[in-house]
């Protein structure tokens, strides 16, 4: 190979890894915008917009955009799941998903309401709670939650982007009931990446 055209795949390369990485940044600054806009969409919302320069976030980082295998669970039977008033919510086990990272492998349960999934909008609707290293450091201490949509399953690859979990209600206001992640949603790394402690007290 001649070392015009090496350098011409090394010049390819650094392109193709821009483009990427812009791409990605902006897929992650739409989310939070997106994210931002729905709590001025409901009437239960604890925030409001002049509330939004107290969210916080981690720089978006492509390292915490991982590949996971799905694996359903057969025959999820509903169980209690705690919450942060003392009262349980219902859920159903859905799956696993199996994923590396830092040179280790991490399993995530992925749960579905039976309560959402009587409302069209969410119907398809998948929930994965989860702690890592990071709450009660730099994260809220209660755990974040990521959302994924039960057509993202069909095959038993998918994307799992930790750029995309966000805080529940409770760590804006003490008011909610929020779920708290169980012990096999405990990961033994810290997810630097996704929405970060809330900056205002409450």
């Amino acid at each position: 190979m001649s070392r015009i055209s090496i350098i011409t795949i090394y010049i390819l390369g650094l392109f193709s890894t821009f483009s990427f990485a812009q791409d990605f940044k902006a897929e992650i600054e739409k989310f939070r915008e997106e994210y931002k806009a729905e709590f001025l969409k409901s009437k239960f919302s604890p925030l409001k917009q002049e509330d939004f320069e107290y969210l916080r976030f981690y720089e978006p980082n492509p390292k915490f955009r991982v590949e996971c295998t799905f694996v359903a669970t057969k025959n999820g039977k509903p169980f209690e799941l705690p919450t942060s008033s003392g009262e349980t919510k219902t859920y159903v086990k859905f799956g696993e998903l199996t994923f590396q990272l830092d040179g280790k492998k991490h399993t995530l349960a992925v749960y579905k309401s039976p309560e959402m999934q009587q409302i069209p909008h969410y119907r398809d609707y998948l929930f994965i709670p989860f702690k890592d290293l990071t709450n009660g450091k730099e994260s809220y201490g209660g755990g974040r939650y990521i959302d994924l949509r039960m057509r993202q399953l069909d095959k038993d690859k998918v994307i799992l982007d930790f750029n995309k979990s966000y805080n529940p209600y409770c760590a804006f206001s003490e008011e909610y009931s929020c779920p708290i992640p169980p012990k096999e949603n405990h990961l033994t790394i810290a997810i630097e990446a996704g929405e970060k402690n809330y900056g205002k007290s409450h």
